[in-house]
């Protein structure tokens, strides 16, 4: 997102399909390059894989996961390339860590550090949340303008 000639997706299948095929098509369609960040789930998360997309979209809902693009031809267009995709968190982070056992174990062998370390997560969340929100929000002059490699900028400024 910084280079501003990227684009970028975080992604979530289990969570919002629709938003997982835009962000492909987008990026496939954009001359330059691109990336898709995708939530994964896998065996080692300690679920029981069949309710691997339900994780997913818990993932998203706790605000663990936000489900983003940024799309560099919209600020080539005038407008905030920043695309905040999912809505805001609406279950306690614990909904989703508390599932698998990745995070469980701490809290087996050492409840006190478990519950401090959650409180961090949990906090980290918010943040990251907080600062989406602002760049959903920002205008496009507040994002670098498109680069191509023969020096020719796309900034409509």
């Amino acid at each position: 997102v910084a280079y501003g000639d990227v684009y970028v997706a975080r992604v979530a299948m289990g969570a919002d399909p629709q938003q997982t095929l835009r962000a492909m098509r987008e990026a496939e369609a954009y001359d330059g390059p691109s990336l898709i960040i995708a939530y994964s789930h896998c065996i080692a998360h300690g679920i029981d894989m069949r309710t691997g997309m339900d994780q997913q979209y818990r993932a998203v809902a706790s605000g663990y996961w936000p489900l983003m693009r940024y799309d560099p031809v919209v600020r080539a267009d005038g407008g905030n390339p920043f695309l905040l995709d999912s809505s805001r968190p609406h279950i306690p982070l614990d909904d989703y860590t508390g599932r698998e056992l990745r995070y469980r174990s701490l809290g087996d062998s050492d409840p006190a550090e478990a519950e401090r370390l959650h409180g961090l997560a949990q906090h980290a969340v918010d943040l990251r949340w907080q600062t989406y929100e602002e760049l959903a929000t920002r205008g496009a002059e507040h994002f670098p303008a498109v680069r191509r490699p023969s020096g020719v900028s796309h900034d409509p400024d």
